[in-house]
């Protein structure tokens, strides 16, 4: 598998694939790296890709109508749907502060969906 490593502005392309260790067991095997991060990517890419999230909700009483939120910590690929179908589904009150928690383990994730913007109440 070819990927662009996402890490750090450089960009590694690194080319990936399945291979096995001494003991038998399967490894990714990572090339075009240039530093440890790269590998990290590619290997998680290979088993379990994970991605932050990001969106907005309508906030109630406040001096603007929306406000724009990510998850906490990555969740996996897989659930991004969930994570965005919830988040649909809240609105946020009036006053906010960035970090603050708008949806507790969002999607089953164990990962919590948090304000990345103030918002004044109006």
């Amino acid at each position: 598998m070819e990927y662009t490593c996402i890490l750090c502005p450089r960009g590694c392309h690194l080319t990936a694939e399945w291979a096995t260790d001494e003991k038998g067991e399967k490894t990714v095997k990572v090339s075009g790296n240039f530093c440890p991060r790269g590998i990290k990517y590619a290997t998680e890419e290979m088993t379990m890709p994970m991605r932050t999230v990001t969106t907005s909700l309508y906030v109630d009483g406040g001096e603007e109508k929306m406000v724009s939120a990510k998850t906490a910590d990555t969740v996996p690929k897989e659930k991004i749907a969930m994570v965005l179908s919830q988040a649909r589904s809240v609105r946020a009150t009036a006053p906010l502060a960035v970090g603050d928690v708008l949806v507790e383990n969002i999607a089953g994730t164990g990962v919590n969906l948090v304000a990345t913007r103030k918002v004044r109440k109006a």
